[in-house]
């Protein structure tokens, strides 16, 4: 424990951010960091609890209270390690985790938790700009080849995980750069590309070789990656989004699009990325933009729109308002559910609480209105509360229900359950691998459903640590 007194010293201080009207000038990061001075301030608050909750509040089960002391010790390059030895990218968690570590810190019993977050962002950007972070290739070779089906978080962690313990690992993604919703979903201004790019540089260093434009059961069946490869690890996503106004009135008028139509395109204009062929340009500029849902996707929805100019956004939740307060006695160490506001609906967005859209009107083809009623705590319409709001665009964010079933996954014939998991993929076990098929293995949304980008790299690393222990009979990957 790096300083005894350092929580009852010191009070919580996080990183700010450039100011609204500046920030949606651009689509650039906006987070100022704190300085080195106050962030070892900030880790000498850590308590060093008999029990550190944040560890299990952590999906990757980091050692937070460790490299908080090394920080405050001003031991960095040390609290660098210790911290890769838990999550292969803490630079992308260190900006978009919502940090459930700091909602089970001890301290958030008195709302006055560790910035665990800020702490890590500050270790990982310390750590590149020291020319600290570097391609680490294995000593040896195992003759084993592996292929990883996508190149998300959970398919890098993997791979990393599976070059460095000596395989031959090839990535096949079909996007032109490695990423996935790292790279064609979360927004430049969340997360600048060139943060995903290095990490890239990284591991083809280590030996890690990337088949970009590779549609795997398009462009390559899976049957040729199966046959020329060990084992194959499929981190595809959940990418199926749902649809709960396919019958709604008006659902066919033009101007209505899912968030993941809406929010690569504006990433792949940033990076002077071509659109997909035959893709229609989805704009919010000088448009009454409609966002319905309300978690993270919906609010890059509403940043992205802000910045392209829309003339007015409003964002719909048909879940009550929570409480700005949670109840510490019933919630914590958990994940609370309270009043959160995010930097993009600060920046002028209006939320509209327990609302659903009843369908959808237009002219000459296009939507101009989202018809809505009111409803109750039960989600049953109030009578009476019926409404109409104006809109020129409409971006459905309302999550998603599994992976696309038309390519890979269904020329390898696996069943798919609600949510993204494989009948048959016994998650008590914890092997990841897909019962019947001996060479195949599961990780990420794919197989657990849409979750966090620190639950990828969590799955990431033990698919690797199963496949590994698969190929050698044992492992020394950490789990």
């Amino acid at each position: 424990m790096g300083k005894v007194t350092g929580f009852l010293e010191h009070d919580r201080a996080d990183r700010g951010y450039r100011p609204v009207e500046e920030r949606i000038q651009h689509y650039k990061e906006f987070v100022v960091p704190l300085p080195e001075p106050e962030v070892k301030t900030q880790a000498s608050r850590c308590m060093d609890c008999g029990i550190p909750y944040c560890h299990n509040g952590c999906p990757v089960n980091n050692q937070i209270p460790d490299w908080n002391d090394l920080v405050y010790r001003d031991h960095w390059k040390q609290a660098l390690t210790n911290l890769h030895s838990t999550n292969n990218f803490p630079e992308f968690t260190g900006r978009v985790c919502p940090a459930p570590c700091e909602a089970a810190c001890t301290l958030n019993l008195e709302d006055n938790p560790v910035t665990i977050k800020t702490i890590e962002c500050a270790i990982i950007d310390k750590g590149f700009a020291e020319g600290w972070v570097k391609p680490e290739p294995p000593e040896t070779r195992t003759g084993k080849k592996v292929a990883v089906i996508g190149a998300g978080p959970a398919g890098l962690a993997a791979a990393q995980q599976l070059a460095r313990a000596g395989h031959e690992v090839h990535v096949y993604e079909k996007n032109a750069h490695a990423g996935g919703l790292l790279r064609y979903g979360i927004p430049d201004f969340k997360l600048d590309k060139g943060v995903v790019a290095r990490r890239v540089e990284q591991l083809k260093g280590e030996g890690v070789v990337f088949h970009m434009n590779a549609h795997v059961g398009v462009d390559i069946t899976a049957y040729e990656i199966e046959d020329a490869h060990d084992a194959v690890l499929l981190t595809g996503g959940s990418e199926r989004p749902f649809d709960f106004f396919a019958d709604s009135p008006g659902r066919n008028l033009d101007g209505l699009h899912f968030a993941m139509d809406f929010l690569p395109q504006q990433n792949r204009r940033v990076s002077a990325e071509p659109l997909t062929e035959g893709t229609k340009e989805i704009s919010a500029k000088d448009k009454h933009v409609i966002v319905i849902g309300g978690g993270d996707t919906g609010s890059d929805c509403i940043g992205t729109s802000i910045r392209q100019g829309a003339k007015s956004v409003t964002q719909l939740e048909i879940m009550p308002k929570p409480p700005e307060k949670e109840a510490k006695a019933v919630t914590w160490p958990h994940w609370p559910m309270k009043l959160r506001i995010s930097s993009s609906q600060a920046e002028g967005a209006v939320t509209e609480y327990s609302i659903s859209t009843t369908g959808f009107a237009g002219e000459n083809g296009k939507v101009t209105k989202l018809l809505y009623t009111r409803v109750g705590p039960d989600l049953k319409p109030i009578a009476g509360s019926e409404g109409e709001l104006p809109a020129d665009l409409v971006l459905f964010a309302m999550g998603f229900s599994g992976p696309i079933e038309s390519d890979v996954v269904k020329q390898l014939e696996l069943g798919v359950v609600p949510r993204g998991r494989f009948k048959g993929l016994d998650a008590t076990e914890r092997d990841y691998r897909i019962k019947g098929k001996p060479k195949l293995f599961a990780a990420g949304d794919i197989r657990r459903g849409q979750s966090l980008v620190v639950w990828a790299i969590r799955e990431g690393r033990q698919a690797a640590a199963s496949i590994d222990k698969a190929l050698m009979g044992r492992t020394d990957l950490p789990r």
